[in-house]
């Protein structure tokens, strides 16, 4: 497999694309498979890539954030069906303050709510149902129950922290 870096000439806009060698890249650049994710304009050119160097032989893969980074974006490496998704460097700083407001604002959406635990895919049908009133509830339910719960056109959606049960704390 190659990977190159690829620009469309109507937006400019840069993307990565896996090959299976650079005569199918030519191949189907040639045949016009090859299309913008972006914008789908299908008139594309290889980009300048930089050069991908290797670490050291004294640094171990434990202590290069490069190849940490890496393993992060594409775990187990290449392969399979899954596209290719450009990686970016993130602040670490500003990954922090993004998770601290998605927390604050989840703990602040659960203060009106309640913990109705197991019990939530019934309460919810309820509510849906017009067997009990309509109130903000939170609680737990298995990937299966949340997806029926979404086919009936019942709302739910999973919470992006885990939420301990009142009384669990230390």
């Amino acid at each position: 497999m190659i990977v190159f870096d690829l620009r469309c000439q109507h937006g400019g806009h840069v993307f990565e694309a896996w090959f299976g060698s650079s005569a199918d890249y030519e191949s189907q650049q040639q045949r016009g498979l090859l299309s913008c994710p972006i914008c789908g304009d299908t008139v594309i050119e290889k980009a300048v890539m930089a050069p991908a160097i290797g670490p050291k032989g004294n640094q171990s893969r434990e202590h290069n954030p490069q190849h940490q980074m890496a393993e992060t974006a594409n775990p187990g490496g290449g392969g399979g069906d899954a596209p290719s998704v450009p990686m970016t460097a993130l602040d670490p700083q500003a990954v922090k303050s993004m998770l601290n407001a998605l927390a604050t604002a989840q703990a602040e959406a659960l203060k009106s709510s309640t913990w109705v635990g197991k019990d939530f895919a019934d309460q919810a049908r309820a509510m849906h149902e017009g067997d009990i009133d309509q109130a903000p509830i939170h609680g737990q339910t298995s990937l299966d129950e949340a997806r029926d719960l979404i086919e009936e056109g019942i709302g739910v959606m999973p919470l992006p922290f885990p939420v301990r049960p009142p009384g669990m704390d230390n």
